[in-house]
């Protein structure tokens, strides 16, 4: 016969055993709610599965409120944490760092009422987990990430002034890089002072404009992705500072507007050197006299 000792240790070995599975299941492959066939590159899934949701892990529970700015900043190629740094980790009990998709609920309050859409968004991952395709339910939740443009309205015009901060993407970023992770020691210092900068003259400001621009080296293509990303990036950190979102927009105008001239017959090295001063974040802010 089992002593009670025996059937002690046992159950407590069997509670052990319990957890363990649970935990394996949440941080290694899952529990469930996962895509089915998903692509080795990210690019798609044989069939896409929602999870319900009211499913939500219990600290999750009735979506959340992104912030537009920093949601709007993900892109292809970002790995877990940099994602995780911009909208914080997924939602449902599918798993976290072995799996191949992350799963949120998210609330956008409609700008004209305060009636509230709730939409479901899908990150699907490559073997080296880099994210690659994003997915909405219902798929017109999309058009919230586009900047609201606001109908003209006849108002009385008041004056206003621009001052323009350069910041050297250089000095803000690791070279070629763009994301909130490759901003450098320097980079950082000086977003922060820009920042408090403009929590300072926050009742004066009329609207912020973030615009990267990038050398002359590489496709046009790849150089407009490259300066969107990093004026989405400035743009986020601001955010993170408490500078109001519906302040901010953000463009990549790539190579255009050069403000250095560099010939070819350089070296590599450089020619590099040479088209730093077009490697940069500028920072347009309108405010009005008060």
């Amino acid at each position: 016969m089992m002593t009670k000792h025996c059937k002690s240790a046992v159950s407590s070995q069997r509670l052990v055993l319990a957890w363990t599975l649970v935990l394996a299941c949440l941080l290694l492959d899952g529990c469930g709610n996962v895509s089915q066939g998903v692509a080795k590159d990210g690019s798609g899934a044989q069939q896409l599965v929602w999870p319900a949701p009211g499913d939500v892990t219990p600290i999750h529970h009735g979506g959340t409120f992104p912030e537009l700015v920093a949601l709007r900043a993900v892109h292809a190629g970002m790995n877990k944490q940099q994602i995780a740094l911009l909208i914080g980790y997924p939602h449902f009990e599918e798993g976290i760092w072995a799996v191949h998709e992350w799963n949120y609920v998210f609330n956008f309050r409609d700008a004209d009422s305060d009636r509230v859409t709730v939409c479901q968004y899908k990150i699907l991952f490559d073997q080296e987990k880099l994210a690659r395709s994003f997915y909405w339910k219902p798929e017109d939740c999309s058009r919230y990430l586009n900047p609201r443009v606001n109908p003209p309205v006849a108002t009385v015009v008041s004056k206003t002034t621009e001052q323009v901060t350069t910041l050297s993407a250089d000095a803000l970023f690791k070279f070629d890089r763009y994301s909130r992770a490759d901003i450098t020691d320097g980079g950082h210092t000086q977003l922060d002072r820009l920042a408090e900068a403009l929590l300072a003259e926050q009742d004066h400001i009329v609207r912020i404009r973030v615009l990267g621009y990038t050398d002359r080296l590489g496709s046009d293509a790849y150089n407009e992705t490259l300066s969107q990303r990093r004026a989405d990036t400035v743009a986020a950190y601001l955010v993170e500072k408490h500078v109001p979102s519906d302040l901010i927009g953000t463009e990549g105008h790539g190579k255009s507007d050069p403000v250095a001239q560099c010939p070819d017959d350089k070296s590599r090295t450089r020619l590099i050197a040479c088209l730093a001063p077009n490697r940069r974040v500028l920072v347009r802010v309108e405010t009005r006299g008060g």
